[in-house]
This record gives C-alpha cells, sequence and structure tokens, in this order.
C-alpha cells in the first residue's frame, strides 16, 4: 500500500497519518473519568425536534469532514460519557451538508466514502427531521483549543440508516476491554493492556471506529489489524511532521500499564476480535 494511503503508528505507541494530506476533492476520495454509557436503542425518531430544512445549500466552498480536518465551527462533544441511540448514519449521496445548529447554515460536507473511512457515523441524538452524529477530524488543535470529539448535525433527508450489534467499552482503570451487544451482553475481550502515558492520555468519552487495517510495513504490529477510532490525542497536535495524532486500538509486544502515546495496545487475540468489528461501531473509554 502506498504510504499516502495508510495512517502509521509513530513509535509504536499513537497512530499518525505518515504523509502530507491529500488534496481534498469536492466530494470523497481518505476530562473526567465517569460511568460508561450503556447504548440503548432509539426504533423511532422523537415526536418533538427541530423543523425541517429542504434548502439545497451550496457546498464547494465548504470543508470537508475527514480525519485530516481542523473545522473550529464544528461542536465537541457536549456530553462524552452519554449514550448512543442504536442507529449508524451514512451519506446518501456522493456528500451531503454538515450543520453545526439545525436551522442555520451548514459549516462542513460529509462524504460518502472518503479514502480513510469515518463516513459511517453513529448517531447520539435522533430527531424526525434531524439526527445528531459523531464525526472525524478535529475543531482545534490542542495547542489552540478544545481537540476533542466533534460532533454535528445532518438532515434525516440526506441519511442511510442501518443499526450497529455491537459496542466497545474501555475502561481504563479496571483494565478492561468488552465487547457490547445490543441486548446488554458483554464478552471481555482484554483484562490488561496498555494506554496513554500521563503526558499524552487516551481521550476518554464516547468515539467510533474510523477506519480498520492491516499494514504490513509497521511491523511492531507483526501483521496484525489497527482499528483507527475517531477521536485523536488530547495533547498531541501531530507528530513527525505529520498533521494528525489519531487514537488506535493495536498489536505490541510491550502492552502493559501506562506506556502509550494514547494508543491502546492489545494481545493477538484482542486485536483479532476488535479487528472484526465494522466502521461505525461505537466505542466508549472511561
Amino acid at each position: 500500500m502506498a504510504v499516502a494511503a495508510v495512517l502509521v503508528a509513530a513509535g509504536a505507541v499513537t497512530v499518525w497519518v505518515a504523509s502530507s494530506r491529500p488534496a481534498a476533492p469536492p466530494a470523497a476520495s481518505p476530562a473526567a473519568t465517569s460511568p460508561a454509557a450503556v447504548p440503548s436503542a432509539t426504533p423511532t425518531p422523537s415526536p418533538s425536534g427541530h423543523p425541517a430544512d429542504t434548502t439545497a445549500y451550496p457546498l464547494d466552498q465548504l470543508p470537508q469532514v475527514d480525519v485530516y480536518a481542523v473545522i473550529p465551527a464544528l461542536p465537541v462533544d457536549a456530553d462524552p460519557a452519554g449514550a448512543f441511540t442504536g442507529d449508524l448514519a451514512r451519506a446518501s449521496a456522493e456528500r451531503i451538508p454538515v450543520f453545526a445548529v439545525p436551522g442555520q447554515a451548514p459549516v462542513a460536507t460529509l462524504p460518502r466514502d472518503h479514502v480513510y473511512d469515518g463516513t459511517t457515523v453513529p448517531v447520539i441524538e435522533r430527531q424526525e427531521h434531524w439526527l445528531h452524529v459523531l464525526l472525524t477530524g478535529r475543531a482545534a488543535l490542542p495547542s489552540a483549543g478544545n481537540p476533542g470529539q466533534v460532533t454535528g448535525w445532518v438532515r434525516a433527508q440526506d441519511m442511510e440508516l442501518s443499526a450497529w450489534e455491537q459496542s466497545v467499552e474501555v475502561d481504563l482503570s479496571a483494565r478492561t476491554i468488552d465487547v457490547v451487544g445490543r441486548d446488554g451482553a458483554r464478552e471481555r475481550v482484554a483484562d490488561d493492556y496498555a494506554w496513554g502515558a500521563e503526558g499524552t492520555p487516551t481521550p476518554r468519552g464516547r468515539s467510533f471506529v474510523m477506519m480498520v487495517r492491516s499494514e504490513p510495513s509497521l511491523t511492531y504490529t507483526r501483521g496484525h489489524p489497527l482499528v483507527y477510532l475517531s477521536v485523536q490525542s488530547p495533547t498531541l497536535d501531530g507528530f513527525g511532521g505529520a498533521p494528525v495524532a489519531v487514537t488506535a486500538f493495536h498489536y505490541h509486544d510491550a502492552r502493559s500499564g501506562g506506556i502509550s502515546n494514547g494508543c491502546l495496545r492489545l494481545g493477538p487475540e484482542a486485536i483479532a476480535r476488535l479487528g472484526q468489528l465494522p466502521v461505525g461501531t461505537p466505542v466508549v473509554i472511561r
């Protein structure tokens, strides 16, 4: 795989982009500890909510939501311990508008497809005409503002919905990682692993699986897949000239305690299991 098309882990700890950002085409081309949120399905939209907006907005001048994006207009998740609705959303067109607030002009676009995925997104609030979703990218770099998990509003009319079947819950204090079914059934995936050191902590809160890839050139993974998340480092703008600091689950021989730059280092069985999860799968780290 070409270097420009892969996200790599620098120093075998936190995942980074190994090359400069590819030109963004008009359409797709790539805290405090609190109790974990138990995802709960919302089978029908809320009867209340913001009114419909059927405006055909011009999109060419708007930034694209992707792993490289820094879009200050996008809100950071105000309830990182909150629940998910049980829905996944994907744009029904080549690109669709993303809003910071329903009823105002859009601030970004979401592509249907992207080389680094991240376009199947979990819904955190569902209304009749609007969906509040988690997104990839950042609203600010850590050196300049809040780099936490970003969100946005999309119109229900612009999205295709599906249901997710499993989520992931990570408890840093208990050193456990569970795959949780919609019925609440838990599958213990790991009871020890490595997480971020004090100066480069693993970001807490809700996020989602952005991409799952194997990269043979990253020899420390020993051929196992990397499971990249939507959230990035709370302390690092980037690494080695790369503009992003993406968090991921990945294999590493050294995998116990607070020793990484933010990534979650796992054993072979654990990363093999998480590597089976589809993109968009909700993840909660507490």
